[in-house]
């Protein structure tokens, strides 16, 4: 990968008697052509000098972000140049170690390569979203990452809040069996956070499963703090707001032969009408029912739903592991409970235990656990 040391035009005088005849030689890297190398940071040096300006385009207008050393020596962008693009950049130096010599300003214009093949993503929450006080932000990737280029791409991720808050991200297989990485808070949001997300991953190598071609940018923010527990031996959801309990609801959930998974789950998605099919749980054709007001907590088949079929509600725990209630109910708990809002299941005999990326299962990890998931620990 080459640079470009920059044509000149100079003028304007100042500081002393050295620095009037000195001029400052600008260089950018990477230098000119149709067919630069991908992977690197755009880069301006100044020789002799210190850097006063440094605007970055490409050819749709957006502006690349960068950041001028202490000395003023180089300007260095935030991200990598992007595959398939043209990049102007224009400079401006003041000769001298303290700037105060002749200006000189340039300008130069380079074109990267096409990527071989190219890596996109799809982010939740969306951008504007209103969401629960557990929702993790959930980052799924079109291709495969190779675990070696993990690290930068984490590297490439930031997530800033108002108020602060302490989180990590960690790399999880999602259910579809396509690679995410999730950022989860230590302890659940602050109900009115306002959260930011960017992804500087333009020209960032994803391995075998190909280059990412764009930035990503996004936020959201934490709506009213409601949470659910269950308390399966009961039969009894009890809906929680700040903290304190204002309602119950009963129901049924999982039967011996198949309890409901114990842990907190996360409200992933919502669905007012929904067809319960028994082959999607490994149950063949045993049943396709009707349901409506169906909250989705697992990627696998863990909801809370509708089940007027059920005349034990609130008496025996008999379903397939969901729990299910009266159709009013089910209404109740779909309109309380926001994508993104936690549901603790307590006092299951059940053994298992849901993966992370089944849903937006997080929270079924301690705070340490967790954080052994991040490619940079």
């Amino acid at each position: 990968m080459g640079s470009l040391a920059l044509s000149a035009c100079s003028g304007g005088s100042g500081g002393d008697s050295t620095d009037a005849k000195a001029e400052a030689r600008l260089t950018v890297t990477p230098g000119s052509g149709t067919d630069v190398a991908l992977g690197s940071p755009i880069t301006v040096k100044a020789d002799g000098g210190r850097i006063t300006k440094v605007e970055a385009k490409d050819d749709k207008g957006n502006e690349v972000t960068g950041r001028v050393a202490e000395d003023g020596s180089t300007w260095t962008s935030d991200g990598k140049a992007g595959p398939k693009t043209t990049y102007t950049v224009r400079a401006t130096a003041k000769a001298g170690k303290e700037g105060k010599g002749k200006e000189t300003s340039s300008t130069a214009t380079f074109t990267t390569q096409q990527a071989p093949s190219v890596n996109k993503l799809t982010n939740a929450p969306a951008n504007g979203e209103t969401v629960g006080t557990g929702m993790p932000v959930s980052i799924l990737f079109d291709h495969p990452i190779d675990k070696s280029k993990r690290a930068d791409i984490e590297k490439s991720l930031t997530v800033t809040s108002t108020p602060k808050v302490e989180g990590a991200w960690g790399w999880v297989k999602d259910w579809s069996g396509q690679d995410r990485i999730d950022w989860r808070p230590k302890e659940t949001w602050p109900s009115g956070t306002k959260v930011k997300v960017k992804g500087l991953l333009s020209g960032v190598n994803s391995g075998e499963g190909g280059w990412f071609a764009k930035n990503y940018d996004f936020g959201f923010t934490i709506g009213a703090d409601h949470k659910a527990v269950i308390d399966v031996p009961s039969h009894t959801l009890t809906m929680y707001e700040n903290g304190k309990p204002v309602g119950d609801i009963k129901g049924s959930a999982g039967s011996p032969v198949d309890p409901t998974r114990g842990g907190v789950h996360t409200v992933r998605s919502k669905n007012a009408d929904e067809t319960m099919d028994s082959a999607t749980i490994g149950h063949g054709n045993e049943w396709m029912l009707d349901s409506k007001w169906v909250t989705h907590l697992t990627a696998s088949g863990t909801f809370l739903h509708s089940a007027p079929w059920n005349q034990s509600i609130g008496v025996e725990n008999n379903s397939h592991g969901c729990f299910g209630m009266t159709t009013s109910d089910a209404k109740r708990v779909y309109d309380f409970l926001p994508v993104g809002s936690t549901v603790e299941v307590k006092n299951t005999t059940s053994t298992k235990v849901t993966d992370p990326g089944n849903g937006l299962s997080v929270w079924m990890e301690t705070w340490d656990q967790w954080q052994k998931r991040s490619a940079l620990k």
